[in-house]
């Protein structure tokens, strides 16, 4: 694989959302609920998977999810999206997720995760990420 063919698509791929933790979000102890988070980390690292590959891309597993401090309600999250490493047919991208007072310039990570992205053709099945009509 052409290693700055990977390297360009890595950066036009790393993809950031911003979402503010508003109470229909969070748990009884008014911080974002675990699973709402999964989600949206999902749902960014598929945005960066697709973005990387130009392919159909699905889940295929997560690794370690580390929830380093709470997400209070109230706050501002950026859940930021890189691919960390290529495969032939799948991907890994890395989210983290940091939170910024509104009031402040303070920017902390909260969770970090890995998921795990294979590329699949019309019939479901795995295809690879580079052919001829993506790898100029």
């Amino acid at each position: 694989m052409n290693k700055l063919l990977i390297q360009k698509r890595e950066e036009i791929s790393e993809t950031r959302v911003a979402k503010m933790v508003f109470p229909a979000t969070t748990n009884h102890y008014e911080t974002l609920f675990g699973g709402i988070a999964l989600q949206w980390m999902d749902e960014v690292a598929y945005i960066a998977a697709t973005r990387f590959s130009r392919k159909t891309m699905v889940t295929i597993s997560t690794e370690q999810i580390d929830f380093k401090q709470p997400i209070p309600s109230g706050i501002l999250i950026e859940l930021i999206a890189r691919v960390v490493h290529v495969g032939r047919t799948s991907l890994k991208v890395e989210v983290s997720i940091f939170l910024e007072q509104l009031d402040s310039d303070k920017r902390t990570k909260a969770i970090t995760g890995h998921f795990n992205f294979v590329a699949v053709d019309e019939n479901k099945k795995p295809t690879p990420i580079f052919d001829d009509e993506n790898t100029q």
